[in-house]
């Protein structure tokens, strides 16, 4: 799939939602204070609630820093400042890997 993070992160939340996923659950993005940025992505009642994925810990330096992990339901993304597409990708990354499976 080709185009912007934002455009791909669309893309997915569109197909999930349904009529009814979208008033419970959805997508947050949002600012830390150190500074950097949450990804918050609701996985219940979508094909990736009991997908496996593998934790991702990076940090070069104090401002470019990643930890992308599943946890409570979530696929949880926190990073640097300059981090946010990133997480968005990794995020991506894993959910169009299975995409219809």
């Amino acid at each position: 799939m080709v185009g912007s993070a934002i455009g791909r992160l669309e893309v997915w939340y569109a197909a999930e939602c349904n009529g009814e996923w979208e008033h419970t659950y959805g997508i947050v993005i949002e600012t830390l204070d150190n500074p950097g940025w949450r990804l918050r992505v609701d996985l219940a009642e979508t094909t990736l609630r009991d997908v496996a994925f593998t934790a991702v810990n990076r940090e070069t330096s104090p401002q470019d820093w990643i930890d992308c992990r599943v946890k409570d339901g979530s696929f949880q993304g926190c990073g640097g400042a300059g981090n946010l597409e990133e997480i968005i990708t990794i995020f991506l990354g894993w959910a169009e890997s299975y995409r219809g499976k």
